[in-house]
């Protein structure tokens, strides 16, 4: 494999600099006692399309992390090392924040186990450590592998930045905990959306395989998400005959509570110019706006000052 990626590029992809910055985990304190199974009132739908997140996320991001920890060795830039060092700390922590939303889901009713024990298998079997011959072939799975994660990293920053916006969220009185959960990781997403992508091109830099990891990422994103809303609403104790569908996520989009089906077609085009690079999508400086006066933040903040 190249350590000069760029060089397979017709025009390589130039970050912005401005748009960089140092990352670090945040602690987070979330209180779920007060949160309704529906946290967007009258709107189970997109309650449980946007649940999803606590059924995928766990799961996703502690296999970035088994992964990133594999692939440190051939990092051979330090500013990036760092930046996937601090990128780990930020995804253990996602992964721990919505992991807590579990418990409260089964306390209402809903057990999310079933779904939960399809999205492990599929992150630590099918995409987990496979018994390959030392040297090239284990090499290819994990570059693989990385390639996947940037591909995924587009999604999630894309996510990040629609829910800092989403206004109508608040208009329509969503749940402040909930909300603050998903502005608080969607902001890290966009604090740290360039470091998946500058780490696999570092390290492999194919633009043939940044297609085809593109491909693979975005269909089984697109079929575990559909899956886990039908889960939800199916099992939803609340529901008598509760439903997920497409039709119904456009409608949503269309309202302003869901990202909308043409900002995500646009996405596309986007992540496969190869003078793609992921500084040019969101904010930084909101991102980090957001993370300054995020509720959980500051309460851990502050009960760590009182510890001190």
């Amino acid at each position: 494999m190249s350590n000069t990626p760029l060089a397979r590029s017709d025009r390589a992809p130039q970050p912005i600099a401005s748009e960089w910055t140092a990352l670090k985990a945040r602690k987070v304190s979330f209180a779920w006692e007060e949160t309704p199974l529906h946290w967007l009132p009258d709107d189970p739908f997109t309650t449980h399309t946007i649940n999803v997140l606590h059924l995928l996320l766990p799961a996703g991001e502690r296999w970035f992390v088994h992964v990133y920890k594999q692939v440190l060795q051939y990092i051979e830039d330090e500013q990036l090392r760092a930046d996937v060092i601090g990128f780990i700390g930020q995804e253990a922590m996602h992964s721990q924040a919505h992991d807590e939303v579990l418990p409260h889901l089964r306390e209402q009713g809903l057990d999310p186990t079933p779904y939960t024990a399809q999205i492990d298998w599929f992150f630590e079997k099918l995409l987990g450590d496979r018994t390959l011959p030392p040297g090239k072939p284990r090499k290819w799975w994990l570059m693989e592998r990385v390639a996947l994660i940037a591909a995924i990293e587009h999604y999630t920053a894309f996510l990040g930045d629609w829910v800092l916006n989403a206004d109508e969220l608040d208009r329509r009185g969503a749940d402040p905990t909930m909300l603050d959960l998903l502005r608080w990781h969607g902001a890290e997403e966009v604090e740290h959306r360039s470091v998946a992508f500058d780490l696999f091109m570092h390290v492999d830099g194919s633009y043939s395989r940044r297609v085809r990891t593109w491909a693979t990422a975005f269909s089984a994103l697109v079929f575990l998400w559909q899956r886990g809303a039908r889960f939800f609403m199916e099992n939803d104790p609340t529901l008598v005959d509760g439903k997920a569908s497409f039709k119904e996520f456009f409608a949503k989009g269309k309202q302003g509570v869901l990202p909308t089906a043409g900002a995500m077609a646009r996405s596309i085009p986007r992540y496969l110019n190869r003078a793609y690079h992921p500084s040019h999508e969101g904010s930084t400086e909101q991102a980090v706006a957001y993370l300054a006066s995020s509720p959980a933040a500051l309460a851990a903040e502050a009960r760590e000052k009182g510890a001190a």
